[in-house]
């Protein structure tokens, strides 16, 4: 009997990761129904990731918090209280799909409720924290995050300085002490497939804030106020400031890895730190083919995002993978190196898939049935 493993990201916009992987089961079996099928909904760090831990070992907890405009939201928190480990999603507290009414502010927009549920989490007995960064409203470079597990980001007349990227540049005096206090003796893991500095022309402004509703002139605000972030930091006495905000991964979820690696936070690759978590290798090691895939299979998943690491994986262990996308804009011989064969939606219709997840699931189970075919039979 063959053994499959399905393991797919997310096709942004569109479907789940599990409801990826269901419908590529769906057409495999159709045209395979003697294969085994092991399903894998894995998480990248970005949207997502508490889903796929619970669908682990760890077990949800729900936080009431503030999002990303003030207003108060509900969101969940994975703990394993085996390993004293807790997921905190910052796309499920300051993400851009929790925004109210899907209105953008992009200048005002704060990750103070992302401190709210790394708290939530130490008050459950967790020791090692993992921050999935990816998703958020968000670019006031962890400012809110900070503050709310305890830092003082004040201005001149010491009042706190305001919400948002807009608010950075008033600060003034800065003491970090209550907030790495906080963390003392946490691990604490920034997982994040994003390796842009904090500021400049890759920074977290420029790169990422178009897509948080940032006009040109907002992102130079933002871009700026960023940099105004860390003279003041350092000005009060962070000396490490300027070098984290040059490191890859502090222009993350809007400055989020800079605000981690301010409290000693690591940054470690989300793919594979959510393949090890869900433990895939062990998968791979029972598996004869596996499936992956993501909505758009581009440039940006060379650099490792999760079908890609996936394949190295496998690639160890000897098996293959055949990838299936929404889109593929990579030619044959770059994806090769990693993938058996490619499938990509965009082939198969004419239409707009991307945002037709009836549509998408349909040509997924048609992809199943396609790869039942040619490489099971």
């Amino acid at each position: 009997m063959v053994s499959v493993l399905i393991a797919p990201d997310k096709f942004k916009g569109s479907l789940s990761a599990d409801d990826v992987a269901l419908a590529l089961e769906r057409g495999l079996l159709e045209g395979a129904p003697h294969a085994r099928v092991h399903r894998l909904a894995p998480a990248d760090g970005g949207e997502g990731s508490v889903a796929a831990a619970c669908a682990g070992r760890f077990r949800p907890e729900t936080v009431t918090v503030t999002g990303p405009t003030g207003l108060p939201l509900t969101a969940r928190v994975a703990v394993d209280s085996r390993t004293r480990t807790a997921v905190v999603e910052a796309a499920a507290v300051c993400g851009l799909g929790v925004l109210p009414y899907g209105r953008t502010a992009p200048l005002t927009a704060t990750s103070r409720g992302l401190g709210q549920a790394v708290r939530h989490a130490l008050a459950s007995g967790a020791d090692t924290v993992v921050l999935a960064l990816g998703g958020v409203a968000t670019t006031d470079g962890g400012a809110g995050l900070l503050q709310s597990l305890g830092a003082v980001l004040a201005r001149e007349d010491g009042t706190p300085i305001g919400p948002g990227g807009r608010g950075l540049a008033g600060l003034r005096t800065a003491d970090l002490a209550e907030a790495r206090s906080a963390l003392a003796g946490v691990d604490l893991v920034l997982a994040t497939d994003v390796d842009n500095p904090l500021l400049g022309p890759a920074g977290a402004a420029a790169v990422y804030g178009p897509q948080k509703g940032a006009t040109a002139s907002d992102v130079r605000e933002l871009d700026d106020a960023l940099g105004a972030f860390v003279r003041g930091l350092e000005a009060a006495g962070v000396p490490d400031a300027a070098r984290l905000a040059r490191m890859p991964g502090a222009g993350a979820a809007g400055g989020l890895g800079f605000a981690g690696m301010l409290l000693g936070g690591r940054v470690r690759s989300g793919a594979d730190y959510f393949l090890t978590l869900l433990g895939a290798d062990e998968l791979l090691a029972g598996s004869d083919l596996v499936i992956t895939g993501e909505g758009s299979l581009d440039e940006q998943s060379l650099a490792g995002k999760l079908p890609v690491a996936l394949a190295r994986r496998a690639r160890r262990q000897g098996v293959p993978v055949h990838a299936v996308a929404g889109r593929c804009t990579l030619p044959a011989d770059r994806t090769a190196a990693h993938f058996r064969s490619v499938q990509a939606l965009a082939d198969l219709t004419d239409e707009d898939c991307a945002s037709d997840s009836a549509l998408s699931a349909r040509l997924l189970a048609r992809c199943g049935r396609t790869l039942a075919d040619r490489w099971i039979g």
